[in-house]
């Protein structure tokens, strides 16, 4: 391969990646919508660049623009798209009837998220009956692994090189989720999660609302899943931790079986 080829393969490597942060970063509004600004900012693009790129997505069904608002949103060729990935990748119809045991278990509210990539998204919510709740997590947010509880869990569980490698492409997680996210304190945590299990978010994301998350995994072994509880900080006191922890496990073991029994 020449230069030249060597330079336009780079370059339409790099559009796929800029119009795949765009995607994501609309995805995550969700009906909301997102205005262009955001996105570029968000995405560290120039806003001419981000709107080409927009523009790019919306002429083949991918995202939409609301013309009251300008807000970009997700656009009917996602729908499709999903309804055919849903077959092989949704477990949210094996999953809720879990997830909503747990929250009913433990009072907290309960959450179901997937890995995609270096990130987690949450897929399903149910609240439990304790009047006060935390509300950092919902269906369609994302997190790097290593913030919250559930890609904490996940990433815990993946092969050491793995996590390097993660490291590696992320050395900055610090400036935006805070100090407690250096290398080393979140290796410490690491190692904490894969000693007890489960792994304990003590309020770093907002203060006082604390999470804890439990792999969930594929036939294979994999972590691919993750079951995770918030709520405010009395409710995981060192006395009912373990407890919630217990039932978190109990619950992410009988997800994983199920997955195994059926996938």
């Amino acid at each position: 391969m020449d230069n030249g080829a060597k330079r336009q393969q780079v370059a339409g490597t790099q559009s796929v990646a800029r119009a795949a942060h765009l995607l994501r970063l609309v995805t995550s509004a969700g009906d909301d919508g997102m205005p262009v600004a955001e996105l570029a900012r968000r995405a560290d693009l120039t806003r001419p660049t981000a709107h080409r790129l927009l523009s790019a997505l919306r002429h083949e069904g991918l995202v939409d623009q609301d013309d009251r608002t300008g807000r970009w949103m997700p656009g009917p060729e996602l729908y499709l798209m999903g309804s055919v990935a849903a077959s092989r990748y949704d477990i949210t119809g094996i999953a809720r009837d879990i997830v909503r045991s747990l929250a009913v278990r433990t009072e907290e509210s309960a959450f179901l998220s997937v890995r995609r990539g270096d990130e987690t998204v949450c897929l399903l919510r149910e609240e439990g009956s304790f009047p006060i709740r935390s509300f950092v997590l919902s269906e369609g947010v994302r997190f790097p692994l290593g913030v919250a509880s559930a890609g904490l869990a996940i990433l815990a569980f993946l092969p050491p090189h793995d996590v390097d490698a993660y490291f590696e492409r992320h050395p900055g997680l610090d400036r935006e989720w805070g100090a407690s996210h250096r290398e080393a304190r979140l290796r410490s945590r690491l190692r904490e999660t894969t000693e007890r299990g489960y792994a304990v978010n003590p309020g770093l994301i907002v203060e006082g609302s604390w999470g804890v998350g439990a792999a969930v995994f594929t036939r294979e072994g994999h972590p691919q899943w993750a079951l995770s509880l918030t709520g405010v900080e009395f409710r995981f006191s060192p006395e009912r931790l373990p407890e919630l922890g217990r039932t978190l496990l109990a619950h992410a073991h009988q997800l994983t079986t199920r997955i195994a029994a059926t996938r």
